[in-house]
């Protein structure tokens, strides 16, 4: 372990989006920090194995399908298309290493000191960092803890890195399997599925739920689930895995299927049924700091301030979705509380994406959540097939759908499922965050065009049930 200091203003560990992005907020506010890492890259499974890398292969993935299927549509004959998955494996690795590597510069640049090691709580200010050159012990006024989360498996299930695997191994396979099949529709798996989909997999996803995707607007969803059953991904819901027997080959799967037995055979099987936070031998027994019961959660007030006066603790770790925006501005605000500003977040504009294609991103309430608290409201929806842009594009499948209050025409949530859905969301967001009514959004000058029309003339239409709501 390279020489530092033994005494900071605070200590981070976990050098992720929640790690690093606080790590220069304190900085900036005069804070000494260190940032200790376990790995030899800093970024955290954001960068390394999870947003970054399966975002790089899911534009790889789609260039090559639009590249056999769709290019022709558009007056381009090509020669036949082949796969090179090496190459878009090492693409997709140097874009983790640019920036990572950015990361580094970006601590260092801002006189954090990064130090590599398992850093665990020895006490209420001190941390014992484990690196090759043996351990050494740290204190500081302050501890955040963004230690991130984990993939975790069913009973029987176990991940082995070559025939059961978790949303890492997935991102790294060295040939197209045969048959993917994967335990869980939600994000994870959808959008892994899709990478190798589109790159020639017979893709099974089993779902034991009755929907896809259960926290999106169920409008969305069915939406996306019969676009992605247009796109040859095959599902199997409301069925359970029973049982697994792996061999060198395959992994034949017991299933109950809505409580009839059924089987499945795959060569590859990817279980992406959730994350829990990543705790284990952080030391919280040792300094008492308190964790839920149930989900394994770090408790925390809306300071971020565990039971422990000097430990904090932010993303992942603690409750709420699992995002690496979320993690980031949980940082912030963890930091700036420490230093006696009022830092917080706005959970209820916190956006989420879903990077399939088309793309889903939302915000706020759902109509089935405005409705289980009987809000008054109002919906107003467009299709993308009505937006010249998407037509332009080829890609006029989805839609842009507003919950408005009705009674005062504020946006209570948005929800897009479409071409560059990612990047519209954000319009969205600001709007929520100063408290915007569909009207604003409606009277905003949008350029022609754009993809972004079709937000304001849901905006349109929303207003229109607003006015004459009685």
């Amino acid at each position: 372990m390279a020489k530092k200091e033994t005494s900071y203003d605070l200590i981070i560990i976990g050098g992720g989006p929640g790690g690093y992005v606080a790590a220069v907020r304190a900085s900036q506010l005069g804070m000494k920090t260190a940032c200790i890492e376990r790995y030899p890259r800093l970024g955290g499974v954001c960068l390394n194995v999870g947003c970054i890398p399966s975002k790089a292969l899911l534009d790889s993935s789609e260039y090559f399908h639009l590249a056999k299927t769709h290019f022709k549509d558009h007056g381009i004959v090509a020669g036949e298309v082949k796969l090179d998955l090496e190459t878009m494996m090492a693409r997709k690795d140097k874009v983790v290493k640019d920036l990572t590597d950015n990361v580094r510069k970006l601590l260092e640049g801002n006189k954090v000191d990064v130090i590599q090691g398992r850093a665990k709580l020895v006490g209420e200010d001190k941390v014992e960092v484990a690196g090759d050159d043996g351990k050494t012990t740290l204190s500081a006024k302050n501890i955040l803890l963004a230690t991130g989360s984990e993939p975790v498996s069913p009973p029987g299930l176990d991940f082995d890195g070559k025939r059961i695997v978790s949303s890492t191994e997935a991102l790294a396979f060295d040939a197209v399997p045969e048959h993917l099949g994967v335990v869980g529709g939600g994000y994870i798996g959808l959008e892994l599925g899709s990478i190798w989909r589109r790159l020639g997999s017979e893709v099974t996803v089993i779902e034991m739920l009755p929907a896809i995707t259960p926290t999106l607007d169920g409008q969305v969803g069915r939406t996306l689930k019969r676009i992605l059953d247009k796109q040859g991904i095959n599902f199997r819901m409301k069925t359970k895995v029973t049982g697994a027997e792996v061999d060198d080959k395959e992994v034949n799967l017991s299933l109950d299927a809505d409580g009839k037995e059924d089987s499945l055979q795959c060569d590859r099987l990817l279980v992406a049924v959730g994350r829990r936070p990543r705790t284990k031998d952080l030391g919280l027994d040792a300094v008492g700091v308190k964790t839920d019961d149930r989900s394994g959660h770090i408790l925390v007030d809306e300071q971020y301030r565990t039971n422990v006066q000097s430990i904090y603790a932010i993303g992942d770790l603690i409750a709420g979705p699992m995002l690496a925006h979320k993690a980031s501005f949980e940082g912030i605000a963890a930091v700036e509380c420490m230093d006696g500003l009022p830092g917080e977040v706005n959970y209820d504009a916190m956006p989420a994406v879903v990077y399939t294609w088309p793309e889903v991103a939302s915000v706020g309430l759902t109509e089935e959540q405005v409705k289980e608290r009987e809000i008054p409201y109002c919906i107003g929806s467009y299709p993308f097939s009505g937006a010249g842009r998407a037509r332009c594009m080829g890609e006029t499948d989805g839609f842009v759908k507003l919950v408005v209050q009705s009674e005062t025409d504020r946006i209570l949530g948005a929800h897009i499922i479409g071409p560059r859905a990612a990047d519209m969301i954000a319009e969205c967001v600001l709007a929520m965050e100063f408290g915007a009514s569909s009207e604003d959004i409606a009277r905003t000058v949008h350029g022609h065009p754009t993809f972004a029309e079709a937000l304001q003339e849901a905006a349109m239409g929303a207003r229109e049930c607003s006015i004459y709501a009685s």
